[in-house]
């Protein structure tokens, strides 16, 4: 068997902000876990040397300044094209400078063509590339799309999120108690998780696993998106029955465990 460093993806995350340093730390450890070959953090200066304290596997493209702006734009453009896949959102925080410094850097990510995972505050750009998967909770969901029916009215509730996925010709992985997954065509449903994978955290681990997925199989978002959600759900349940407790880190020393029972 031979290869080669990236044959199993190459997974570039842009977030972090003073508040939120974990998040895109968790994205990238979550991203390693499941197999990618080289995943790096852009994030601003300060906040990618507190990320390189936690494990020498991290990479960090060190942004001057504290907060994402405008002026980090295009050095992330040149990372981009040598990346598989771009989680943009992780713990970026929602400054009104962020945010539209965020705008501009999808809109570039379009017309680049690039593969482009959008979570967290990056929903509040209120744009979506083409080649792009979406993974929010109800409210962020609610922050693009007018409304949603509630949970009860799950039939109700699966519409709503294929037409939005149909209306913006993206992936969107729903979260929740039941996960909802469509690319505005097909849909799939995710139950495997637990309680305790309310914490924060657990949403960046799933776009960690997702992003790479999508990585190792470029064409196949949906099917990526679908399998993320049960791994990531798996790996929270093992992690409860060894510790009692889900905690982000922990789950991810699962994921391993968790690709394996798919396997």
């Amino acid at each position: 068997m031979t290869g080669h460093k990236g044959d199993y993806g190459r997974v570039l995350v842009v977030g972090g902000s003073p508040t939120y340093v974990g998040a895109p730390t968790f994205v990238a450890m979550a991203a390693y876990a499941t197999g990618a070959d080289v995943v790096k953090i852009a994030a601003p200066e300060r906040v990618a040397w507190t990320i390189n304290t936690y494990s020498p596997h991290l990479i960090t493209i060190k942004l001057p300044g504290s907060y994402f702006g405008r002026e980090h734009v295009e050095t992330i453009l040149s990372e981009a094209a040598r990346s598989d896949v771009v989680v943009v959102g992780s713990g970026i925080g929602d400054r009104k400078e962020t945010i539209e410094a965020v705008a501009v850097l999808l809109q570039k990510l379009d017309k680049a063509k690039a593969r482009v995972l959008i979570d967290a505050d990056a929903f509040k750009a209120k744009y979506v590339p083409k080649k792009c998967v979406l993974t929010p909770h109800e409210r962020e969901f609610l922050t693009l799309f007018d409304k949603i029916p509630p949970v009860k009215e799950i039939d109700k509730r699966r519409e709503a999120v294929r037409k939005a996925a149909e209306k913006t010709k993206s992936v969107i992985l729903l979260k929740g108690g039941v996960d909802l997954i469509t690319d505005g065509k097909r849909m799939e449903e995710n139950t495997v998780h637990n309680p305790e994978m309310t914490v924060g955290g657990t949403g960046d681990t799933l776009a960690g696993i997702l992003a790479t997925f999508w990585a190792q199989s470029p064409e196949k978002p949906f099917e990526a998106a679908g399998a993320a959600a049960w791994v990531n759900g798996l790996a929270g349940d093992l992690c409860l029955k060894k510790r009692r407790r889900v905690l982000p880190h922990w789950l991810i020393e699962h994921i391993p465990e968790a690709m394996s029972h798919s396997l």
